[in-house]
């Protein structure tokens, strides 16, 4: 018997073979790729415990060396701080700052003092992730003494207080005390307490993403920073008329603009609802090293009492709208 071979249909059958292998290789690449991506290492859990006297110090430090031939970024100080006290704050005194800047000498960076240290680099991560929209370049409107406007340039504070100038509030530090509406858990957030209809400002610029009524913040509103690194949350808004005018999701808002009105909803499960008994700002940050941790586990929120104390020397300027009735501000800015 004589065997006869059909090429064609060899030919055919490497190729669905050829096919297959590709196909299998793709898969493995995909999944090894997925699977990498998910091993991904970031940072889970972290705090800011940092004194408000740390924050004066070296704030100052890094505008005062702004423009220099070594500009020190409080970034940058306050990581090797919080490595020479362990993170424990109540320690810090301001000689720790000077001796620091001694050491550095002219030619020094902290990077360099700190290259060693184990954790210099974490405590960098996060600190540049929380702060690193708070001190900037700007560009904005001053009064010029004539009832006019002049435009300004310079260094320092681009984020506000959360308040607008001129509207009185008290602040106390309550992160992490407990809450019991809906289940036990604890308050992530500041409360400032202040007047129904009192205008609340974007502390930093960026992106609202989250916006409209939950039962537990009431009427809310969520904004990303523009480096995509923090998340505001603004809870508790005014019933009714919680928003400024053009606030929705997805637009873009500036540093110190208005966005809304300190009021007292939420803890309802019907919309609309004044369930708390004190008009007050929820006000909470949280940080986004991975965008698994915004809505899902690892979640990080910070104690910003002291962020909000150092920024009450940086209030925006409003005006009311005789018309409508509504704050904008008076003096725009625009961030480097």
């Amino acid at each position: 018997m004589i065997l006869r071979i059909d090429k064609r249909k060899i030919a055919a059958f490497l190729s669905v073979i050829l096919a297959l292998a590709t196909v299998g290789v793709s898969l493995y690449t995909n999944v090894k790729a997925e699977s990498e991506a998910e091993e991904k290492p970031y940072i889970k859990w972290a705090e800011m415990n940092v004194s408000l006297k740390a924050l004066k110090d070296t704030s100052q430090l890094d505008i005062d060396t702004y423009g220099k031939l070594r500009h020190i970024s409080w970034i940058d100080s306050l990581s090797y701080l919080a490595c020479k006290n362990g993170d424990t704050w109540n320690a810090y005194k301001s000689t720790q700052l000077d001796e620091m800047v001694e050491k550095l000498g002219e030619i020094y960076t902290v990077d360099d003092l700190m290259k060693d240290n184990k954790y210099y680099n974490h405590y960098k991560d996060v600190f540049s992730a929380a702060l690193s929209g708070i001190l900037g370049i700007y560009e904005k409107e001053a009064p010029d003494g004539n009832g006019g406007k002049k435009l300004v340039s310079g260094y320092g504070f681009v984020a506000y207080s959360p308040i607008a100038e001129g509207f009185s509030y008290s602040h106390y530090d309550d992160f992490g005390n407990s809450r019991s509406y809906g289940y036990r858990r604890s308050h992530l957030g500041n409360d400032l307490m202040g007047s129904i209809g009192t205008p609340v400002v974007a502390v930093e610029g960026g992106t609202v993403e989250n916006i409209g009524w939950n039962q537990y913040g009431g009427w809310r509103l969520g904004i990303r920073s523009t480096d995509g690194k923090r998340s505001y949350y603004y809870a508790h808004l005014r019933k009714d008329r919680p928003y400024a005018e053009g606030i929705e999701k997805g637009v873009t808002v500036k540093p110190g603009q208005v966005i809304g009105y300190i009021g007292m909803t939420g803890y309802s499960t019907k919309e609309n609802v004044n369930g708390m008994n004190v008009p007050h700002l929820h006000l909470g940050m949280q940080l986004i090293f991975d965008e698994s941790q915004k809505e899902g586990e690892n979640q990080i929120w910070l104690d910003v009492y002291n962020l909000v104390k150092l920024l009450s020397g940086n209030k925006a300027t409003v005006v009311r709208d005789e018309k409508t009735g509504e704050y904008i501000r008076k003096y725009d800015i625009n961030v480097k």
